[in-house]
């Protein structure tokens, strides 16, 4: 039996919880592995329902995640006697005591957008903070046995920032997981979805962060509320553009302020921070998902937006256009005329906007979490069975 190591101490929210969330379930289901995960001491609760995972939840702070990991974590590994390291956080371990898979998952280290936005908000701290954050990402690469990239665009990425291979393994998507949950919204939610029913409804799913580039989506409502005069539209957003309302360290207030200097306060729905499990009742009410991002790696949202039938439209990173091919509609990431421009015009043709949805409920169905473990785990066997250098990636 196969003994795998997971260290998820990294997973707070975003992507990286989205993947715990998703992944252990296929992993307990495997007869033939034993799991034990470093998790988040505030997340146990949630994975309580886990009892063929053992679960090691450390009290440490975010600042002090790298130094417990590099000084204590390898000591961890040897006393549970595990075969494999999963590395989910960016950061390898530069001396793991079993073989070590990386998953390497954030564009902003090597992304030239978020350093330029970083600079324009003098935001000075949080630029000397990703560079240094992105030279042990960087030396991670060297570190693991394997580097795992959640798209090919990213890993290509990856592999011209660092000279070295990188694979990609797409994430995935379970259908049935994703809609199990059948509690309703809470009420002040439903009634602001209430509200905007009779609306055009563009959804975007994201705590608030600079690199998904909120403020370009805001900048264009008044253009699109300019060609669509004959319809109301409404933006839901899943966050509140308030200050300590969000993950991280990004602040809100200019966003905020935007809105207000644009006069589109009444366009702007916030919604709040929506659970996971209640995403696809959010979902079921949107007419258009849409997402302006400058930097991605692989975006869930797009295809949780296509397996509910809802048409995207999406700044055109590569990524984007790997996730979604036919099934989105494109636009310059930092033109707000682009943005509202297409827009109008997918609005404007239901024709269009049901062919989308099909095409993109097709597109869905070929991400899956299931074949994304069983191509982590024969990664995982073929580390054992053969010398890291052997290992065709």
């Amino acid at each position: 039996m196969m003994h795998l190591f997971i260290n998820a101490l990294a997973a707070s929210a975003g992507g990286g919880l989205t993947y715990v969330r998703n992944v252990l379930p296929h992993l307990e289901a495997q007869s033939d592995l034993k799991v034990t995960i470093a998790l988040n001491s505030g997340l146990r609760e949630e994975f309580r329902s886990f009892s063929k995972v053992e679960f090691l939840t450390p009290q440490i702070s975010h600042a002090g995640r790298f130094w417990y990991e590099q000084s204590a974590l390898p000591d961890l590994i040897r006393g549970c006697r595990a075969d494999v390291l999963l590395s989910t956080g960016n950061f390898a371990l530069r001396k793991s005591p079993v073989p070590q898979i990386l998953l390497s998952r954030n564009s902003l280290y090597t992304s030239a957008d978020f350093y330029r936005d970083l600079r324009s908000r003098h935001e000075y701290r949080a630029w000397l903070d990703t560079h240094l954050r992105a030279l042990i990402a960087k030396r991670s690469i060297h570190w693991a046995d394997i580097t795992v990239a959640p798209s090919e665009a990213f890993a290509a990425e990856l592999r011209r920032w660092t000279g070295a291979p990188v694979l990609a393994i797409h994430h995935g998507f379970d259908q049935e997981n994703f809609v199990s949950d059948s509690s309703p919204l809470g009420p002040e939610v439903e009634e602001k979805l209430r509200v905007a029913e009779p609306s055009l409804k563009l959804l975007f799913v994201s705590h608030y962060n600079y690199y998904r580039n909120f403020e370009t989506l805001i900048r264009a409502l008044p253009m699109l509320r300019d060609q669509m005069a004959d319809r109301r539209v409404k933006l839901l957003l899943t966050c509140n553009l308030v200050a300590g309302k969000n993950p991280g360290a990004y602040r809100p207030e200019a966003a905020a302020e935007l809105v207000k200097k644009l006069g589109v306060s009444d366009m702007v729905v916030e919604l709040g921070a929506i659970p996971y499990r209640q995403l696809h009742h959010v979902y079921s009410h949107a007419d258009v998902y849409v997402t302006p991002a400058y930097t991605e790696t692989f975006a869930h949202p797009l295809v949780e937006a296509m397996a509910s039938g809802v048409p995207v439209i999406a700044s055109d990173l590569p990524v984007h256009q790997e996730i979604c091919g036919a099934a989105a509609a494109y636009f310059p990431r930092f033109s707000a005329e682009a943005l509202a421009g297409t827009l109008a015009q997918i609005a404007r043709s239901p024709e269009t906007s049901r062919r989308m949805a099909a095409v993109g409920v097709g597109r869905a169905s070929q991400f899956s979490w299931k074949t994304h473990v069983e191509k982590i785990l024969d990664l995982c066997r073929a580390l054992l069975d053969s010398k890291p250098s052997e290992v065709r990636i």
